[in-house]
């Protein structure tokens, strides 16, 4: 397992809880709160895309 730095939980309404992390070597990682054993891995560079994205609107249905 990659020595990952998680960020405090993103938390959207009291069931929705999110963890973001990154590692050394500039990979990203996202979690649901409590299950960072089970994460979602891409670049910094997609995770940012997806952050922007969410604030924009283009995927609020996912939160």
């Amino acid at each position: 397992m990659p020595d990952i730095t998680w960020e405090d939980p993103f938390c959207q309404d009291s069931g929705n809880c999110f963890r973001l992390g990154t590692d050394t070597d500039g990979n990203a990682y996202i979690a649901v709160n409590g299950r960072e054993d089970h994460y979602l891995t891409d670049t910094m560079d997609a995770l940012h895309t997806l952050i922007r994205d969410i604030k924009a609107g283009k995927a609020d249905h996912l939160l």
